[in-house]
């Protein structure tokens, strides 16, 4: 039998112009339908500085006993294919957005120490009647060095909401993390291109691939 495991999926456009943020939002869309058919907690993070309706990455938090199967099954190159909705008359209809699995090390590896932790608690619920919370189960968490916050007000319980909002404050520097290395990919995948098409500064015609001596 299956347990709960996490799984983290980042989910970036790389250099893709304004269409491949587009496709980003809507796989974060589909992954989050079908894990909610799977039963499966969903949760994404954007960049802080992004103000746009269309994220240029994020990180997805996938939890519970079939995490790692949907994690498996969206891994890879997402295609999607339609009309420009930015730019009717564009013929390009391609667009493609990367998904790449998190691993456990790297997520193990980041450490926030807890004496850079503010933790705040205040009241969570609803807009009010019978069901409104009136304890101060909510939890909002900042670390201090850099200002980047997470908070989370969907359990019942401080204790639980505490935990919540730590995993959403890690997945935030995660996500930083990761957004990085995706750079570094891009830079060197463009660095080859520019390798393979580039001008030569030096041309050698007629010469054998010999050792050297």
């Amino acid at each position: 039998m299956n347990t709960a495991s996490h799984q983290h999926l980042l989910v970036t456009s790389g250099d893709g112009p304004r269409e491949c943020r587009r496709a980003v939002l809507l796989v974060l869309r589909r992954i989050e339908r079908e894990a909610l058919l799977k039963g499966l907690r969903f949760c994404a993070t954007v960049p802080d500085c992004s103000c746009e309706r269309d994220p240029a990455s994020a990180l997805i938090t996938l939890t519970g006993p079939d995490a790692n199967g949907l994690a498996s099954a969206w891994s890879g190159t997402v295609k999607w294919t339609c009309k420009s909705p930015f730019r009717p008359h564009y013929k390009r209809q391609n667009w493609f957005v990367g998904v790449f699995p998190v691993t456990r090390q790297e997520h193990g590896d980041l450490r926030l120490d807890p004496k850079d932790l503010r933790i705040e608690t205040f009241r969570a619920g609803g807009p009010g009647g019978q069901h409104q919370n009136t304890t101060d189960s909510g939890v909002r968490i900042t670390h201090l060095p850099t200002g980047v916050s997470a908070q989370s007000t969907d359990e019942r319980s401080q204790h639980r909401n505490r935990q919540v909002a730590l995993d959403r404050l890690r997945a935030r520097f995660l996500l930083k993390s990761q957004e990085q290395a995706a750079r570094n990919r891009s830079d060197h995948y463009r660095k080859h291109r520019q390798l393979e098409r580039g001008n030569p500064v030096r041309t050698f015609k007629g010469e054998r691939f010999e050792e050297a001596r």
